[in-house]
């Protein structure tokens, strides 16, 4: 057999795989079992009672996360006249019509998110190929269609992410750094959980939240004691 290395050794003798943990007892394992000198995501993951190939069981949505992520956010607008001069004032990353179409089919599209004004969308929608499959397509009913562009990318810089069920009914989610405090993080679990909760959507049948658990960048994933979760 393979001898474990000092890590797995401590991680064996830390970590129990059946136990249901609480919040803070579960940010302070993460911070216990922590042997790599970056700051890691804290990130959660929840399993959810829904089937998304269901338009009636899709959980999509934006929510602000009161301590920010931690991460700086690189925005994409596509927006001309005024709108492109606000923009780029309130800190985007890119602003363009055409020309910053023609640079993301080139294979530009390191970007977090894209906004686009209302009046660009016959020229987003070419991009559809390209932006559908990485989550970024602008949508209205996300706050990434809209004539106030200032306001979007200030939420984008700010802390606001966006959380979308995958096929197997399950949402990831970032929720700041290993840096944050334990208040902050717990703040942004809330708020995620939060509204994670209220978009339960009208064909969810049974127990939605079904499982929850918390890891960092290089740790172990921990399971959340769900009665933590209020509404699950």
């Amino acid at each position: 057999m393979a001898k474990l290395t000092k890590k797995q050794k401590m991680l064996n003798e830390k970590l129990d795989a059946e136990k249901l943990y609480g919040v803070d007892e579960a940010l302070q394992t993460l911070r216990d079992v922590k042997t790599t000198k970056f700051d890691e995501t804290i990130e959660v993951a929840m399993n959810l009672g829904v089937d998304p190939r269901h338009a009636d069981q899709m959980v999509r949505g934006m929510v602000s996360l009161p301590s920010g992520t931690g991460k700086d956010v690189k925005v994409a607008v596509f927006a001309r006249g005024d709108n492109a001069d606000k923009a780029t004032a309130a800190g985007a990353d890119k602003v363009g019509a055409e020309d910053l179409m023609e640079d993301m089919q080139a294979g530009n599209l390191d970007y977090d998110r894209v906004i686009a004004t209302p009046d660009m969308m016959g020229v987003v929608g070419r991009l559809g190929k390209l932006l559908g499959p990485k989550g970024l397509m602008p949508n209205p009913k996300l706050g990434t269609v809209t004539p106030n562009v200032e306001q979007a990318i200030k939420d984008a810089k700010g802390g606001q992410v966006e959380f979308r069920v995958e096929k197997a009914g399950i949402i990831h989610s970032g929720i700041g750094k290993m840096s944050f405090t334990d208040e902050q993080l717990k703040a942004n679990f809330d708020a995620l959980v939060s509204a994670i909760v209220k978009a339960k959507p009208s064909g969810a049948k049974g127990k939605y939240v079904r499982k929850v658990a918390m890891s960092s960048s290089m740790g172990p994933g921990l399971k959340i004691d769900t009665a933590e979760v209020e509404g699950a």
